[in-house]
């Protein structure tokens, strides 16, 4: 929920439709609003409502200490109320409740938010009805929960710093928490006495004065400024966690969020506020006086750095304080990594049967000592590692299997299927495509290593454990998330995660217009790589800065098409070519949409569904469209050498290629079509490493895993080219293409009856002719000629009717050792532009010709080194 659900007496706005949000139950109210859960019914979601509070309602709760209410329709109150949406929707960040819109209703106004699930940290420590000044011992926070929770609270206030927001009332009610990973996820709500002074980058601790606040520059003729709502002398916020320039009524900046924050970071830490007493006057003096007691004596299993850190947040003097929330954060996360490792350490120790030390390490008493004893043992196993002094490094790393490495920084990721909230399986293809476009604006980054679409589908609703997904993927981060379209709006939720540990080191929400989806799509990208620390090169940035306004309807109609386009068989292809087509009509100037199209002609050609003839010229035309529509368009780019390869253009279609992968070096299928150009060439390991790195970026993907299944057998590595063909059919046994390669393989090695048995498997359900040549060649090598000769005359009489690969007959004609018959059919084929012929250079059934003066002359002619 919002806020604590409280039973405050009637509530008459319960069952009421504001605007277009119908309320369902109050969750609760305090000094700057009452919170309501309601349904959004436009949208189809739910939101909380904030309404301005009115003072004389029955069963208000009473301020706490310190708090001010104001009346309803105060003009004071109600530009308060708008100054909190103002400064929380200039805010995008995970760690901040989300402002969605402010509106008015009746002469009542009310802020539409983000409606969030949990408690406050406020009830997490103390419960829900104990007021700040009240000491007693509540319920102070694991170690690992408390540096979690405060990183993502001073990320939270660096970001609102940065904007030139001060929030001024940062306490534990402001603080809310939400179950989500390990410890959950921190929001700070309420800016409701927010103060905007402007960004102020690169400011040191001298430069903070305020002059006329970015609000009032920004709104010269508002009727209420900075200087009426606070009255000279009075105090904005909640007393207890007050700053003491904030309690001295003095001009204000970010660093009396940092005390405010210590006082919180205190409470966490002990269970007890920082500052209390029976009266205002007294939690006043204490601020402005006294210093709290020690957090060690309360709560003696605290690290000694983090009462250094919660000291210096509540340093009287802010010129001594923490200056910046990024320096706070930073000494949270120094102490985080430390506690961990020292923690690892520890364990070593019990693990050789000192379990005493284990113990040590938690007493307050002798902190000190262990500390010292910890650094010592992490100084030897350093030496240890480093220069693996007698072989020690090797052992010793299996006996201390938990010893924590250093943080991990994430260098390869996946993208798992982001999950359709609709419901509607109708609606599949859009979270996939979502998927997809992540990925593709992933795959850019070249620093990076992107897991391909193919890979991550085989992950859709799956139930394996993440860690598990990482080590299968070989990758360092998961993505994960969800995707929900409505209408014309689209809201993406999406989380990175550690794989190897399950943690998760950020989250977000994002919701546009259908219309700004892609835009969307490059700022998610975006924030992910400065998430991981991945310095992005200029022409990075800008490509994932560069807005793409898309139609909506052709957005959706792209997306389905690559649903469909991603099957493989003939009425999925075509499937996906009519909605390609749709696109287009609906977006002239949409590229991807072209390259769609350019694609799915590539594939019939390819596939055999089409003749050449009839294909090649419009997936041309498709790919010229996209090219000058965007000529930095990978997908264009490989779109056009696919055309080139398939037309035989091999040297023309490597360069295209390398074009291609320079432009988006994770973009699986151009290395994996790039690949095949270089092998066209003749040019067997280059194009080998290509495709293992085509692998790398999609391990799971069929088609990739057959072709380099082929290209170690076009390399003669046959016993290896077996190996992987047969886990690929672990992967999918119903797939029919890894059977050609790997036939292949059996064949060269002499395994006749294995290749027949492969072959035939390819062959079977749709007698499709590349396979039933393949079929009949081995007939012919293993000496069953009339067999042979029966496939021919069959592949004969269904040219007469539809495409037959006149390639694949050459190649039956060199089993039936008819090389005058495959010497002609090689030179028609080249004509018509035949589907495998970029196998000229490579094909081992082709070996009895490579000395022929005819066929040496035939590779000259078409631009091929003899």
């Amino acid at each position: 929920m919002y806020a604590s659900r409280r039973n405050d007496g009637p509530t008459p706005m319960v069952g009421k439709t504001v605007s277009h949000y119908r309320i369902e139950e109050k969750l609760g109210g305090g000094g700057m609003g009452v919170v309501y859960k309601a349904q959004d019914t436009r949208l189809h979601r739910m939101l909380a409502l904030k309404f301005l509070p009115d003072v004389g309602a029955r069963g208000a709760r009473p301020p706490d200490a310190g708090e001010r209410r104001l009346p309803l329709q105060d003009p004071q109150a109600l530009e308060r109320f708008k100054r909190e949406a103002r400064a929380a929707s200039a805010l995008n960040h995970p760690n901040i409740c989300t402002i969605y819109e402010i509106d008015e209703y009746q002469g009542q106004a009310f802020i539409a938010m983000e409606f969030l699930e949990g408690q406050t940290l406020r009830q997490r420590l103390v419960g829900p009805g104990l007021a700040p000044a009240r000491p007693t011992q509540g319920s102070a926070l694991q170690i690992d929960e408390l540096l979690d929770l405060a990183i993502q609270i001073a990320d939270a206030l660096d970001a609102a710093h940065a904007k030139g927001i001060v929030h001024r009332d940062i306490k534990p009610a402001n603080i809310f928490i939400i179950p989500r990973g390990g410890t959950g996820q921190a929001k700070i709500l309420d800016f409701g006495l927010a103060k905007l002074t402007g960004p102020k980058p690169g400011l040191g601790a001298g430069d903070w004065g305020l002059g006329k606040t970015a609000e009032a520059a920004a709104t010269p003729t508002a009727s209420i400024d900075e200087e009426h709502l606070t009255s000279p002398g009075v105090a904005m916020g909640t007393l207890a966690y007050m700053s003491p320039e904030q309690a001295r009524g003095e001009d204000l900046d970010a660093r009396t969020d940092l005390f405010s924050f210590g006082a919180v970071l205190y409470e966490m830490a002990t269970g007890q506020p920082a500052f209390f007493g029976a009266t205002t006057a007294i939690i006043h003096d204490a601020i402005l006086n006294r210093a709290p007691t020690s957090p060690v004596r309360l709560n003696p299993e605290l690290p000694a750095k983090l009462e250094e850190v919660i000291g210096k947040t509540l340093e009287k003097d802010r010129k001594l304080r923490y200056q910046t929330a990024s320096d706070l954060r930073t000494d949270l996360q120094r102490l985080k990594r430390d506690t961990e490792s020292e923690r690892a350490v520890a364990a070593v120790y019990d693990r050789r049967g000192e379990p005493a030390l284990a113990e040590r390490r938690y007493s307050a008493r002798s902190r000190a000592a262990a500390i010292a004893l910890a650094s010592a043992a992490m100084l030897m196993l350093a030496v240890i590692l480093g220069f693996n002094v007698a072989g020690l490094r090797n052992r010793l790393g299996a006996i201390v299997g938990a010893v924590r490495e250093p943080p991990l920084q994430i260098r390869s990721l996946a993208v798992l299927p982001l999950e359709n909230l609709s419901r509607d399986p109708e609606q599949d293809y859009f979270g996939d495509g979502m998927t997809e476009a992540l990925i593709t604006d992933l795959a850019q980054i070249g620093s990076l290593k992107v897991i391909s679409r193919t890979s991550v589908m085989r992950y859709k609703g799956t139930t394996k454990p993440l860690p598990q997904i990482g080590r299968e993927l070989g990758v360092d981060g998961v993505v994960e998330g969800s995707v929900q379209r409505s209408g014309e709006r689209v809201r993406i939720t999406a989380q990175l995660i550690e794989a190897a540990a399950d943690r998760h080191l950020w989250a977000q929400s994002y919701e546009r217009d259908l219309r700004d989806v892609l835009s969307l799509q490059d700022e998610v990208a975006r924030t992910i790589a400065n998430q991981i620390q991945i310095k992005l090169t200029p022409a990075e940035q800008v490509r994932l800065a560069k807005p793409r306004p898309v139609d909506p309807q052709a957005y959706e109609l792209y997306l389905r098409g690559q649903y469909y386009e991603a099957t493989r068989t003939e009425e999925g292809i075509r499937k996906g070519l009519e909605d390609f087509a749709q696109a287009v009509q609906k977006d002239p100037n949409y590229a991807l949409a072209y390259v769609g199209l350019a694609d799915c002609y590539d594939n019939l050609a390819d596939y055999s569904f089409l003749s050449p003839s009839e294909a090649l010229p419009k997936a041309r035309e498709a790919a010229t469209k996209a090219l000058g529509l965007d000529d930095n368009l990978a997908e264009a780019q490989a779109a056009m050498a696919s055309v080139h390869l398939q037309e035989g253009e091999f040297a023309r279609a490597e360069r295209e290629f390398s074009r291609a992968v320079e432009l988006n070096p994770g973009y699986a299928r151009g290395r994996h079509m790039h690949a095949l150009s270089l092998l066209a060439l003749g040019r067997r390991e280059e194009g080998l490493a290509e495709i293992q790195r085509a692998h790398e970026l999609d391990p799971l993907s069929l088609i990739i895993n057959s072709n380099v299944c082929y290209m170690l057998g076009s390399n003669r590595r046959y016993d290896e080219a077996i190996e992987l063909g047969r886990k690929t059919l672990e992967l999918d046994p119903s797939f029919l293409v890894v059977h050609w390669p790997l036939g292949l393989a059996y064949e060269q090695k002499g395994m006749f009856r294995e290749a027949i048995a492969e072959f035939q498997k390819a062959a079977r359900p749709e007698r499709n002719s590349a396979y039933l040549a393949a079929l009949g060649h081995a007939y012919a090598m293993a000496g069953q000629q009339a067999e042979a000769r029966k496939i021919l005359k069959e592949l004969t009489a269904v040219s007469q009717r539809e495409y037959v690969p006149l390639y694949e007959i050459a190649v039956l004609y060199m089993g039936l050792g008819e090389k005058e018959q495959a010497l002609a059919k090689l030179q028609a084929a080249w004509q018509e532009h035949s589907g495998r012929l970029y196998y000229l250079m490579v094909d081992p059934r082709l070996d009895p010709l490579r000395s022929d003066p005819r066929f040496k002359d035939f590779l000259r002619r078409i631009g091929l080194p003899p």
